[in-house]
């Protein structure tokens, strides 16, 4: 990074909110008394997924949006732009939960497949958003982190991933992809793409206005009970209400079910094409890497990178940081690991900000419906929320409706972690765990470790992300 560059835009929603703010479309606040047949509570993916397959079902039904603030406000609009195929949570622990491994490998089918039903709809409804499917590429940097692959890809064919759909990759073969110089191999799966991530809010919020879903903005939902929504200047009645608000649901789920953690992004300037020529970087992968307090990053379409890491993890209280304002430390972190990565380029920031993940005590995700109250929800991705989304929005409909598919029997169906501890022992937890990951990164570089940090299991242990 120039260190003499002017200081980036921070917030504001982030990079692809405020890139469209002319284009962004802009829907009423609720006031007044209603009845539908579908309220849904979030304007996120979730929420505007669980719409558009309300309508598929049955067009004749009613269905409305109540977004707090606007469409595409929390993650759904400040995300890392990946729609992959990894599920949200543990693996192993959905196959002890109920149905074994069979149940797990039919969960990891269902989101193989949930990456291009997703581009398959964009491609119908004439959405752009920038999406391409290019796979996605892990990166490892030490002999550890390179250990650590080996292992997951081991998990990945157990759990039902094939040969051609995840791959190792040894150093040239990884850097003829893209050119990291300090790299020692990777992997890389087939089934991931890039893509927009306010573009797709805006362009499912357009599909949906068609279909005939009204859709409300500023119109925050305090309280769902007895079949009726309580707004601040209103009130609902609705058949089936969905609850899709993930690292903002504390409120109406319970500030203990699951807690919102912070994850902060940079994007870079354009890059010039000699830039690109040096790096690479031409089948568009999506690109992360094996490090504990890992990054994940997309070269856009106009040319810039976005990297994404984790910064300060959580906000004592459950804070979910507004408008996504971001420290000077955490711009400086992502920044140098970009550096790292590419050295011989120098980069200027143009944005940064942050948002928050929805994540249980285990990092479990799971969707619910209750037919006696009439009330669903899909949470928890923990970071894996695009696709998450799109299966989760869709599986509520089908549970809601009574229609029997291969979703509806999956083992994040009813799946519910503990809840997580009260403060301050939440906050100490979390703050703890990423404080042992990042010590066992610093560890195994300087060390140039082959064995993944003993520190480093026992915080993956402690989170429950061993598989």
């Amino acid at each position: 990074m120039n260190a003499h560059a002017a200081p980036p835009r921070n917030g504001e929603l982030g990079f692809w909110v405020a890139g469209l703010a002319d284009k962004r479309p802009s829907f009423p606040r609720f006031t007044g008394q209603d009845s539908v047949d579908v309220a849904i509570v979030g304007g996120g993916y979730t929420g505007l997924w669980a719409a558009y397959f309300a309508k598929k079902i049955e067009p004749s039904l009613s269905v409305a949006v109540f977004e707090a603030e606007q469409v595409g406000y929390g993650a759904s609009g400040r995300n890392g732009g990946w729609l992959s195929a990894m599920p949200p949570g543990n693996r192993a622990t959905f196959a002890r939960a109920g149905g074994g491994l069979e149940a797990s490998r039919a969960l990891q089918q269902e989101f193989v497949a949930g990456v291009d039903a997703v581009l398959d709809i964009l491609q119908a409804e004439g959405i752009d958003a920038d999406q391409h499917k290019g796979g996605a590429l892990v990166a490892a940097h030490t002999r550890a982190g390179l250990g650590r692959l080996v292992t997951r890809r081991d998990a990945d064919l157990k759990y039902g991933l094939t040969d051609d759909e995840v791959h190792m990759l040894d150093r040239d073969e990884f850097r003829s992809r893209i050119d990291i110089s300090t790299v020692h191999g990777g992997l890389f799966y087939k089934h991931c793409a890039r893509f927009h991530p306010a573009k797709l809010v805006y362009g499912l919020a357009d599909t949906l206005t068609s279909m005939g879903v009204r859709i409300y903005e500023g119109s925050r939902v305090d309280s769902v009970a007895d079949r009726t929504l309580t707004l601040a200047d209103g009130r609902v009645s609705a058949a089936r209400t969905f609850i899709c608000t993930e690292g903002y649901s504390g409120q109406l789920l319970g500030s203990r079910t699951l807690i919102p953690v912070n994850s902060s992004l940079i994007v870079t300037r354009p890059l010039p094409d000699e830039a690109w020529q040096e790096i690479g970087w031409d089948g568009l992968q999506c690109l992360s890497d094996s490090a504990h307090t890992f990054i994940y990053a997309q070269r856009t379409s106009d040319g810039r990178i976005a990297m994404g890491g984790r910064g300060v993890p959580y906000r004592f209280g459950s804070g979910t940081g507004g408008a996504g304002a971001t420290a000077q430390s955490t711009i400086d972190l992502i920044s140098q690991k970009l550096s790292t990565f590419f050295p011989s380029i120098p980069f200027e920031v143009d944005h940064a900000w942050s948002g928050v993940l929805g994540v249980t005590r285990d990092w479990n995700g799971g969707v619910h419906w209750d037919p006696a109250s009439g009330i669903g929800s899909s949470t928890g991705y923990a970071g894996h929320g695009v696709t998450s989304a799109y299966v989760g929005g869709r599986t509520l409909v089908e549970l809601a409706f009574e229609k029997q598919t291969e979703r509806t029997t999956l083992p994040w169906v009813g799946y519910r972690a503990r809840k997580w501890e009260p403060e301050p022992i939440r906050w100490l937890g979390v703050h703890a765990m990423y404080r042992l990951f990042g010590v066992a990164d610093q560890w195994e570089e300087r060390r140039g470790s082959s064995k993944t940090s003993l520190l480093a299991r026992i915080g993956s242990r402690l989170a429950g992300l061993h598989e």
